[in-house]
């Protein structure tokens, strides 16, 4: 990842709904979920979710795929990985880091 996309990811993600819709999405996994369940879940209305989706797509964070009548958004795991990794690239001057354990989570 570029300076550009990380500037471009944080600024979608500098805003407390737009945090929210992507964390609900990195929690929902691969399964992803459909815009009236987030709005649901998070309590927004429809079309303000659909702009912060937008926002989210925008920048690369999230996709969007058609099944059916319904659109499935699913948090984009590899631009997160590499927005981590861009942020922490050069943590603890490239040596051993005991600050940054593992994540745990699938990959």
């Amino acid at each position: 990842m570029d300076e550009t996309h990380a500037v471009s990811a944080l600024a979608a993600l500098a805003h407390l709904q737009r945090l929210r819709v992507f964390r609900a999405l990195v929690v929902a996994g691969i399964e992803g979920l459909t815009p009236s369940v987030l709005a649901d879940q998070l309590g927004v209305a429809r079309n303000a979710l659909s702009f912060h989706l937008k926002e989210l797509a925008h920048a690369s964070l999230v996709s969007v795929e058609q099944q059916g009548r319904n659109l499935i958004y699913r948090a984009d795991f590899a631009r997160m990985s590499g927005l981590l990794g861009y942020l922490t690239e050069h943590c603890c001057q490239g040596g051993v880091c005991d600050v940054c354990p593992p994540c745990g989570c699938a990959r």
